[in-house]
């Protein structure tokens, strides 16, 4: 599993217009080949009317599925600029479908390519870039006299405070970056004057906006 990548945040669609050509960006976080693919029917079924449905992908964590489509369009002028996007950003799990009304007007092939370009760099805007962090769960349980200094030191440090449960007890629920669980146990320890009891519960990706 990899320590980090980013990919985006959340399903959108934008457009805009150039030389009376209409263009509408969607982007989707996918995470095999299949959950892509239909991602991409879906919109061409949405759009069955357009001119052209160019898609372009990035799965896996070496990015080993790439994939880019130029749905009739002339071959380099569309997909590849969306996968180009997608390797610049270098944004894995993603899926960018660029849905093309023609206008009128030839954009010649300098101009397919900025647009569709343009279209998929708007729609990763749209959507914001989170980093997926592979990061260590812990549980700390304290008495509630402890509560006020620990939620501020926790949300004033670099750890993850995810949530706080109110039982008999407060529990914290805190993700660690890799390679600092031993310090961040002394540092709970300080803190809490060896009053909390900490367990470690797995490790999960957590998600932080870029």
């Amino acid at each position: 599993m990899l320590s980090t990548y980013y990919t985006v945040k959340k399903e959108v669609e934008n457009q805009f217009v150039i030389q009376k050509s209409r263009f509408i960006g969607y982007v989707k976080r996918a995470e095999s080949e299949e959950e892509a693919q239909a991602f991409i029917h879906q919109i061409k079924k949405k759009h069955h009317d357009a001119t052209h449905n160019c898609s372009a992908y990035m799965i896996g964590g070496n990015n080993q599925i790439q994939k880019a489509n130029d749905d009739g369009e002339p071959s380099g002028t569309a997909g590849v600029p969306i996968l180009e996007v997608l390797k610049k950003r270098d944004l894995k799990d993603t899926v960018i479908v660029v849905t093309r009304y023609f206008g009128g007007i030839k954009l010649g092939a300098g101009g397919l390519i900025r647009a569709y370009g343009s279209s998929a760099s708007l729609a990763i805007e749209t959507a914001g870039v989170v980093e997926r962090r592979l990061m260590n769960g812990f549980s700390v349980t304290v008495d509630y006299s402890m509560l006020g200094k620990l939620e501020n030191e926790l949300r004033n440090s670099d750890h993850v405070l995810e949530s706080i449960h109110y039982l008999e007890k407060v529990e914290f629920i805190v993700y660690v970056r890799d390679g600092f669980e031993e310090s961040f146990l002394d540092w709970v320890t300080n803190l809490t004057s060896d009053t909390a009891l900490v367990t470690h519960k797995g490790s999960a990706y957590v998600e932080i906006d870029v």
